[in-house]
């Protein structure tokens, strides 16, 4: 697992930027109803997209929420005075506060399908009847795009996935959150280049394969065997699934 703390300084530059920013946030706005006046987004990160969903909506009133010190104070200083830091298995709001809850780029880093079913349980709680609730799913699947990266990497040891689409609707339907729509946005900026695999295995961005792994030693030599090491592959493209309450 990453340490986001560290990752906070450079976490944007590393992702896509504004690009893939906007990307996100156009398609989560595509499903949060006109009207919604409190929004809450879970895992806010840097408060990079969390700010365009506060620019986006007139009088639509945005907090962030993020477990991370360094990530919160980054998304601080983009929304001054809308961050809370606190774990989204245990949100500090009161039953029914938000009109919208979003969780963009979360469920596939927890640490269990418990810890899956007890987020999207507390998104339920927080929202308002007829509320939304927007999340990505499915976000390994994403990444791999066809590429000769992918055909590398594809013997690597994974862990099960736990994001899902059909697993976050089995929990979502335990809390009342019927679908209410889907959409797909590119990870702008993401698409990756051999070398840049190199140095995101090194950092220890594949879980299952953490620095110092000899096994991570023999993809990075096939890894830096590829042609166009430079040469960024085709961008992932994200998921989104929308579930109403009640």
């Amino acid at each position: 697992m990453l340490d986001y703390n560290k990752e906070a300084v450079d976490y944007d530059a590393l992702r896509g930027g504004e690009p893939r920013a906007e990307a996100a946030a156009e398609a989560v706005l595509g499903l949060v109803p006109e009207g919604t006046r409190r929004l809450l987004d879970l895992a806010c990160g840097t408060g990079i997209v969390t700010r365009r969903f506060a620019a986006g909506r007139h009088g639509m009133r945005v907090t962030g929420i993020d477990l991370t010190h360094a990530m919160a104070s980054r998304a601080a200083e983009r929304l001054p005075g809308s961050v809370v830091i606190a774990d989204g298995r245990r949100l500090p709001f009161r039953d029914g506060e938000f009109d919208a809850v979003t969780s963009v780029w979360l469920l596939h880093l927890l640490g269990g399908a418990e810890d899956v079913r007890t987020v999207v349980a507390e998104c339920a709680r927080v929202l308002r009847p007829g509320g939304v609730y927007v999340t990505t799913v499915d976000k390994a699947a994403a990444h791999n795009v066809g590429s000769d990266i992918d055909a590398v990497l594809a013997p690597r040891p994974r862990t099960p996935a736990m994001d899902t689409a059909a697993t976050v609707e089995k929990y979502a339907d335990e809390h009342g959150l019927r679908t209410n729509g889907h959409a797909r946005f590119p990870g702008r900026g993401q698409g990756r280049s051999p070398r840049r695999t190199v140095a995101d295995l090194r950092r220890g961005w594949f879980v299952t394969l953490p620095p110092g792994d000899p096994r991570a030693d023999g993809f990075a030599v096939r890894l830096a065997a590829l042609p166009d090491q430079d040469r960024a592959r085709p961008d992932p493209e994200f998921t989104l699934r929308a579930f109403r309450k009640g």
